[in-house]
């Protein structure tokens, strides 16, 4: 079973109201309360505005995925992609001690 979507929960994050939300999306206050008890799907137009107010992906604010926003590796700054690259070709071991390292380096900042 998916989860419920997660509309209510992003909006009340941004301190918006149902109303200021369906300002922002061109749409009636009873629209939105709509959509967040999942009586009504949003529109393509509507998920889209949601992803830029929300700074979240459609399929989050759907309560389809747990990941709230992609980064595309492109994204990165070379030394973070860098890193990246290598915790990938390590196994399991080494990202546990890898992960322990970088613990404890952070530890006390």
């Amino acid at each position: 079973m998916k989860e419920p979507n997660r509309i209510k929960d992003l909006r009340e994050e941004k301190n918006m109201t149902q109303l200021r939300l369906s300002v922002e999306l061109e749409v009636s206050q009873e629209t939105v309360s709509a959509y967040e008890i999942g009586k009504h799907y949003p529109s393509a137009k509507s998920l889209m505005r949601m992803a830029e107010l929300f700074d979240a992906s459609m399929d989050y604010i759907m309560g389809l995925s747990p990941v709230r926003r992609i980064i595309s590796e492109s994204a990165l700054p070379d030394d973070e992609a860098r890193l990246l690259s290598l915790y990938r070709k390590l196994d399991r071991t080494g990202r546990e001690k890898a992960h322990s390292y970088l613990h404890g380096m952070t530890h006390d900042i």
